[in-house]
């Protein structure tokens, strides 16, 4: 399993980015992705999480900012961030989500190296 986000950069407070995660390695459609995040100085924070169908969740905190998808045909899983905030700035990581599917990290398995957001004027 190789997972390779890019997309992070530095970004205005109230801009936007898409990460994109290219995977590898595995049979990319028939498994559930997530994103995870690190502050700096803090732990990792579960994002989002797709289901092999589409379906999608999210913290009660992202809905409405963020939003993650996929495409199957060329095995990539994104996560589009809107209105961003400096306290957003994280490594953002997508990872495997595996059962029993909480909005944990500890349901994560297998992980990208992660990509930089910096949010800041």
């Amino acid at each position: 399993v190789q997972l390779v986000e890019s997309g992070g950069g530095l970004v205005q407070p109230g801009g936007s980015l898409r990460l994109s995660c290219a995977a590898s390695g595995f049979t990319f459609s028939s498994l559930d992705m997530g994103w995870a995040r690190q502050v700096p100085g803090k732990g990792l924070e579960w994002v989002s999480g797709i289901y092999s169908d589409g379906r999608t969740h999210y913290p009660d905190s992202m809905k409405g900012r963020f939003s993650i998808s996929r495409d199957n045909a060329v095995n990539t899983v994104y996560l589009q961030m809107n209105s961003l905030k400096p306290e957003d700035t994280a490594v953002y990581y997508c990872a495997t989500w595996e059962p029993p599917y909480r909005k944990l990290i500890e349901d994560f398995g297998s992980w990208g190296q992660g990509t930089q957001v910096t949010v800041s004027s």
